[in-house]
């Protein structure tokens, strides 16, 4: 019997825009295909035109006669049961015993029961017992990682010493550790995982330390502060990553004592703050409602001579609308940026028409989405559209107005009209 939902999603997943195909075949067995919001499952698909099908589709590469070896070894895995029992039912099967173990295979268990630690633990085992495979890098280090989501950090232990005794540890291993330790608030853990860097062959660096900085800053930014002076103890010097790490912490806590501190250790230290940093300061000062701060920030930034980016100018655009400056923000667009060579992007326009239209000036958020349509470097998305909707249901204008703009957003852009974002 024909599937025309399945033949549709299949039409669409194989597409010319989205897939490559090899020619061959395969019979594929249960399958469970998604598209959006949308699924469709089918255990009786069969006789398929994609027999022995290498495909790939985005970045994801699919071999289909592993298709019907992934579905068999994922029926045989009962929820619930342990680790040892999921190996054992697998060893034990005769289906199982017969597929062939490969690094594309344990991927896509492993993908498959990233939530469920019991089966992937079990399937990782069951692929050990096949003759001439061994895990590559990656697979280590994405079971490390499902272990410590779910909390099971004597297992996590376990399996990070037996690669290291395989020479498989890498700083990508234990930035994994860190961050689930870190997760779970054990933040002793953190820095006894770090403080075994050298146990495990690695070299304590800048880059190690930032990525302990960062691991400490998800939950203590002071112990995060206190690292930089033990980083420069040790010999080793912090760089803007390391100081911008921790100054984004203290944003987060509206700590901007600390921040304007930091900024001035930078500069003593001759490690001047660059324009992400900068932007990152603006950006949460204009979310905790301190608009003069953040304009500030920006004069900072032009006496310093920083290299100026489309993000500073955006961020920098929205604080002066914000501040309720919409002149200030208009002689940035049209005068400053072009004097420095900047590009707006969809976003720039976006808080531009944004701007106008809070403060109820139509005309000027029309010029501006005129000016975006007309530009060679950008295009309007959705969210261009929302405040000008919003604005013409608050004017009451929802005759030509409302009409020309849904014409326009779903007619000429081709773009779609989310109703529930037109009530935030």
């Amino acid at each position: 019997m024909r599937h025309p939902l399945l033949a549709s999603l299949l039409r669409s997943f194989f597409s010319e825009r989205n897939c490559r195909t090899f020619r061959g075949s395969v019979t594929l067995g249960a399958l469970s295909i998604s598209c959006g919001r949308f699924s469709y499952s089918t255990s009786t698909l069969e006789s398929t035109q994609f027999k022995g099908t290498r495909i790939v589709c985005g970045d994801q590469l699919y071999d289909s006669a592993r298709l019907s070896d992934l579905n068999i070894l994922i029926a045989k895995v009962s929820s619930g049961s342990s680790e040892d029992e999921i190996f054992w039912s697998l060893t034990r099967d005769e289906a199982c015993v017969a597929i062939h173990a490969s690094h594309v295979l344990v991927e896509q268990l492993l993908h498959r029961f990233k939530d469920d630690w019991k089966s992937a633990l079990g399937v990782f085992r069951w692929a050990e017992t096949h003759p001439s495979f061994d895990h590559a890098p990656e697979a280590y280090n994405f079971i490390v990682d499902i272990l410590g989501k779910t909390r099971q950090f004597g297992k996590m232990r376990e399996l990070v010493d037996e690669m290291w005794k395989k020479n498989l540890v890498t700083l990508k291993t234990l930035a994994k550790l860190m961050r689930r330790f870190a997760g779970a608030h054990q933040w002793e853990d953190v820095m006894r995982t770090f403080d075994e860097f050298g146990t495990f062959g690695l070299r304590k660096s800048t880059e190690s330390m930032n990525l302990l900085l960062d691991t400490l800053c998800k939950g203590t930014v002071d112990e995060a502060h206190w690292t930089i002076l033990e980083m420069k103890g040790h010999g080793f010097h912090p760089c803007v990553i390391s100081y911008s790490t921790i100054i984004h912490s203290y944003c987060q806590f509206s700590n901007y004592n600390k921040v304007y501190e930091l900024l001035d250790e930078m500069e003593a230290q001759g490690c001047l703050p660059n324009i992400v940093s900068h932007t990152t300061i603006m950006c949460w000062l204009t979310k905790s409602e301190q608009f003069e701060e953040a304009v500030q920030i920006a004069e900072r930034v032009r006496l310093r001579g920083c290299k100026t980016d489309t993000l500073f100018y955006n961020a920098l655009i929205h604080a002066l609308g914000r501040a309720g400056r919409l002149r200030e923000a208009t002689e940035v667009f049209t005068v400053e940026m072009p004097k420095n060579c900047i590009t707006p992007n969809t976003s720039t326009y976006n808080t531009m028409i944004a701007m106008f239209c809070h403060c109820g000036h139509m005309q000027k958020a029309l010029y501006f989405l005129k000016d975006l349509e007309e530009s060679p470097f950008c295009e309007p998305d959705p969210q261009t559209f929302y405040p000008l909707l919003k604005l013409c249901f608050r004017f009451g204008k929802t005759d030509n107005c409302l009409k020309d703009l849904l014409d326009d957003m779903t007619n000429k852009h081709h773009l779609s009209l989310d109703i529930s974002s037109l009530h935030t």
